[in-house]
């Protein structure tokens, strides 16, 4: 048995069972893929997967087993590789990041100027997506951490690490009616075709649920991914945007104005999200810790340790986060 054969099996179970996909994805031939798992079949004496010809429907019962220790064991292979490389290079490496566009744009500038100077040998990757999209990056180990506020949760291998609370402003043009009407309601709001960001995104539900909430109507007019794309077609004129109060930049978006909209939303909190179990460089340590103070290598390591901690998520929340102030 090799490794190799492991990473094949895990690889076409991760691409929903297409064989040439998992080769793509291992730079490698889709006839290599499947003669090296028909090897692995004959070494162990079992079938991994139920096939109708040469194309495979699934996993059998026998074969959802092993793909879980086959998953354990490229793991630990993988953590194996990140302690040697804690003491063989300890400043030197590379470091995925998956996020949301609003978290890569307006949150993270600083903080990965400030890592760069500490580690300028570490190669820094960032992924952009969805939350749905970043939870699985996550999950299957494809990125060391990632960073969004919804969908992480649904993942029962990631630990999950509240940072902070946010809330959200309306933006409008220089010289809107809303600019003088002093403090903001939904009724105020609703009178106007809404800007905002679509489901599964900068979480989309608080949105709806305040207006669904007070019984008024929530006419959206466009959606998108992307705060940036939200602001241009505020300035075209097209509605009133709702986003995240992050997403107004004082030295840029001198033609618009952020209201405040902060008692009008339930705030939500962004979070970081790593595999169970990870064994993480140093330097990644210190990333997140830059990115969120609270987050030391202790707190880390008793999340990374344990199953879900309810009670650590519990004391973060107490200690930090109910503390801090809105972004």
């Amino acid at each position: 048995m090799k490794l190799r054969q492991f990473q094949y099996v895990v690889e076409v179970v991760r691409n929903g069972m297409n064989v040439t996909a998992a080769a793509e994805k291992l730079y490698t031939s889709q006839p290599g893929v499947s003669s090296q798992i028909k090897r692995l079949e004959e070494q162990l004496g079992v079938i991994i997967f139920e096939r109708n010809g040469k194309h495979i429907n699934g996993l059998t019962s026998e074969g959802a087993l092993l793909v879980e220790r086959f998953e354990l064991i490229l793991e630990e292979v993988e953590n194996v590789k990140q302690i040697a490389e804690n003491f063989s290079h300890p400043d030197s490496g590379a470091l995925s990041i998956a996020t949301t566009h609003t978290q890569a744009r307006y949150v993270l500038p600083n903080i990965i100027t400030e890592f760069r100077n500490r580690y300028p040998k570490v190669q820094l990757q960032i992924h952009q997506g969805t939350p749905e999209q970043i939870a699985q990056l996550a999950d299957t180990g494809k990125v060391d951490i990632g960073i969004a506020t919804e969908a992480l949760e649904l993942f029962d291998n990631l630990v999950l690490l509240p940072c902070y609370r946010w809330n959200r402003c309306i933006m409008v043009p220089a010289g809107h009616p809303l600019v003088n009407e002093g403090e903001l309601t939904l009724q105020m709001i609703a009178k106007y075709p809404i800007i905002t960001y679509i489901f599964g995104v900068a979480d989309r539900s608080v949105i709806n649920r305040a207006f669904k909430d007070n019984k008024l109507d929530l006419n959206v007019v466009l959606t998108a991914a992307d705060a940036e794309v939200i602001k241009t077609y505020v300035r075209s004129g097209l509605g009133i945007g709702i986003c995240a109060k992050m997403s107004y930049d004082d030295k840029f978006d001198i033609d618009l104005v952020a209201l405040d909209a902060s008692h009008l939303f339930d705030s939500s909190v962004t979070s970081l999200a790593i595999r169970k179990n990870a064994v993480l460089r140093e330097y990644a340590y210190e990333f997140i810790q830059l990115f969120s103070s609270h987050l030391n290598k202790e707190v880390v390591n008793k999340a990374l340790n344990g199953k879900r901690d309810n009670l650590l998520q519990k004391q973060l929340y107490t200690d930090y986060i109910d503390k801090s102030n809105l972004r």
